[in-house]
């Protein structure tokens, strides 16, 4: 029952993703994040999301002390995590970055790094891109996790790689 909930969630948003990837203009990656995401995008010679917007009290500094994960693959997959561990039970925070360059299907996930998320996933040039946050206490309702990663969507900056 959970796979197919997952599944259906899963193909709610690559449809809503198709309308609302050319939504408004977005801004530039902020200063103090843009030079990991450059670094990124060069590594895996391919376009990267940066976000401009991140849940309290995450930043999306890759080497921050919010990162969790930063994993690139022999294909050149990726997985940046951000993670914060709540005080005296106050929650996670917990949110991923994934992407597949040069490639469009959803792969199967070995790791655990997404279990329990509500995932994002979408298209770019050949290449599949998603955002994903963990349900739980602080942000602990389906409906509030779908407007961050709405949010988040919406203030994605896409990364060239340089050279």
């Amino acid at each position: 029952m959970r796979v197919s909930a997952a599944a259906g969630v899963v193909a709610l948003a690559l449809g809503a993703l198709a309308h609302g990837a050319a939504g408004a203009p977005k801004t530039s990656c902020p200063a103090n994040w843009a030079k990991g995401w450059q670094r990124l995008a060069d590594k895996v010679a391919a376009p990267v999301y940066c976000p401009t917007w991140m849940p309290n009290p995450l930043d999306a500094r890759i080497g921050g002390q919010y990162e969790d994960i930063y994993s690139i693959g022999k294909d050149r997959s990726y997985l940046v995590s951000f993670l914060e561990h709540g005080d005296l039970g106050s929650g996670d925070v917990h949110v991923n970055f994934r992407a597949y360059p040069g490639r469009t299907t959803i792969p199967r996930c070995p790791a655990r790094a997404d279990q329990w998320h509500i995932l994002l996933a979408w298209r770019h040039a050949g290449s599949l891109y998603s955002v994903s946050q963990h349900v739980i206490n602080p942000y602990d309702s389906a409906t509030r996790i779908r407007e961050n990663l709405q949010r988040l969507l919406k203030g994605l900056v896409l990364v060239q790689p340089a050279g």
